[in-house]
């Protein structure tokens, strides 16, 4: 499972746990994440960049990994896909061995080439438990960075909606009819963009 991964060509901040909670609102329906800002900061730290500055507005859920012995379980996932107006400078690989933050049922994870530092505006959710994409004697895995409070339903929708398409680790992955995401929004804190252009954003001159 951990080479299908590639790129494609209820908790609160409050009490000092570290979770900051976002919400994704899709086109069938919302989903709200609690990412750890403790055990995770870097990556945290890059999805919200993303978050913030409205960089995973207008994208969509593109990807559903079922697995082939019980389609019930997989991943689904979404982002920037390769739209390079869009992504944001690479961040250091936070593997679960160091993070303790194991790929279980609901947990978000950010997707990622080879190189082990190529993680950046497209990630996946965990529809049961993914062991194989943790740390190992043989993997990096991927890094995870929290997990969903609300909305399972929702990720169980998009997992068993028709795919096609593909080639290689993604054949028969890509969903049919991408899922939209309308927005994503930080529920705790205060949004910290960045700085950098959005320059998805800009008018093409005619």
């Amino acid at each position: 499972m951990a080479a299908a991964l590639l790129l494609p060509g209820g908790a609160s901040a409050k009490g000092g746990s570290g979770l900051v909670r976002v919400r994704i609102d899709t086109s069938v329906g919302a989903i709200t994440l609690a990412l750890d800002t403790r055990r995770a900061p870097a990556t945290t730290a890059n999805f919200l960049a993303y978050v913030d500055d409205g960089r995973f507005d207008g994208t969509t859920f593109y990807r559903s990994a079922r697995k082939r012995t019980d389609p019930r379980f997989g991943f689904v996932q979404g982002g920037i896909k390769t739209d390079a107006r869009r992504i944001l400078p690479p961040f250091p690989l936070e593997t679960t061995d160091k993070t303790g933050i194991k790929h279980l049922d609901g947990t978000i994870s950010m997707a990622r080439h080879d190189d082990p530092k190529s993680a950046g505006g497209n990630y996946f959710i965990c529809v049961g438990p993914i062991p194989s994409l943790d740390f190992s004697k043989t993997s990096k895995g991927y890094a995870a960075f929290g997990h969903v409070v609300g909305g399972m339903d929702v990720v169980r929708k998009i997992l068993a909606a028709p795919t096609t398409g593909g080639n290689e680790v993604t054949r028969g992955q890509m969903l049919a009819n991408p899922i939209t995401v309308v927005r994503m929004v930080r529920l705790d804190g205060k949004p910290k963009p960045t700085a950098r252009p959005r320059q998805w954003l800009e008018k093409v001159l005619r």
